[in-house]
Order: C-alpha cells, then structure tokens, then sequence
C-alpha cells in the first residue's frame, strides 16, 4: 500500500490510543496507508516535518498544549502557516491525550479500570502521599500513570478500549475526520 498521510504524536501512549480508537470505529490505518508515527517528543517536530513533507504525503497529528510553540514553530519553518494549527492538520490535547481520555472515559470508570488491572492498592498508597491528598480524582490518576514507566502506555490503550464511542476526545475524533 502506497503511503496516503502521516500522523504524527509525541509518545508511543498518544501512537497506541489512536490506534485503538480507530479500530473501534472501523478503520485500520495501515491498510489506508497511514503511518502513526510517535515522535519520542514534541521537540522533534522539525525532524518528522522534514522527512514526510517532501513526500508530498498528507501530514497530520496530535500534540499537547503546553508543546505549542514546537509545533507551530515547526510548522511554520516548513510553510505551513496558520492562525489555528488545526488548518494546518494538527490537533490540541488539552494537558496531554490521557488527561482527555480520563475525562472522555470518566474518572470513576478509570479507577475501575485500574483496579481491575490489579493496581489498585499501589493507587491508594499514591493518594494518601501528601502532595497527592488535595488534588482531585483525575489528576491522581494522571499522576499514576506518568508516574511509572510504561504506565502512559499501558493505560491508554485501556482507556481508548474503555471510551464510548460518542465520547471519543474532540482531538482524537477530529483527527480521525480529517484523514
């Protein structure tokens, strides 16, 4: 298959949530010859828009919104200029994609999901630590998964498998739509 777009995402979490959600709604990417590329970070923009925009290929993604300014940097350097980076294919994550996909899924859900997973008892012991004691469900649990290696990942293929199909986060759906 000829590649038609690539999409490109900070993490291997943002790769694999796409992934999963784009299945459930009856698309499989690599067939459509689209490449979900995770980046390793928003600072290497620059180098994936120097690699796919000679290709002529459609070029699209994720980022979120505290990494702004690398991707409209980038974005500009390559002649995509924009008032909205969304003219241009690529679409904010409030915080970061789990911190959508929590509030997509619903907090309460996540903490089922993660006591299922049988990590609930390690969540708790995160919840009474001080720092953690006045912040709200949501933030606890994003705090679980960024805390851990691997726990990004881990979740947010488990959350996009858990999220209503009418819930999807805007990005996600958005993103999607524009492929």
């Amino acid at each position: 298959m000829r590649l038609r777009a690539v999409v490109l995402v900070e993490g291997l979490s943002d790769r694999l949530a796409l992934e999963v959600v784009a299945r459930r709604r009856g698309r499989d990417l690599a067939a459509e010859g689209i490449r979900v590329e995770a980046m390793g970070g928003a600072t290497n923009i620059g180098h994936y828009l120097d690699r796919y925009v000679p290709l002529a290929v459609a070029v699209a993604g994720l980022y979120d919104s505290a990494e702004e300014r690398f991707f409209r940097r980038a974005l500009e350097r390559v002649g995509r200029h924009a008032a909205d980076l969304e003219e241009c294919g690529f679409f904010r994550c409030d915080a970061d994609l789990e911190d959508e996909l929590i509030r997509a899924v619903g907090a309460e859900q996540v903490e089922r999901i993660v006591e299922a997973e049988g990590r609930i008892a390690s969540f708790r012991k995160l919840q009474r630590q001080p720092a953690q004691r006045g912040r709200s469900l949501h933030d606890q649990l994003r705090r679980l998964m960024g805390g851990r290696s691997g726990g990004k990942y881990h979740y947010a293929r488990l959350m996009a498998e858990a999220v209503d199909l009418d819930r999807i986060p805007r990005p996600l759906t958005a993103l999607l739509d524009r492929l």
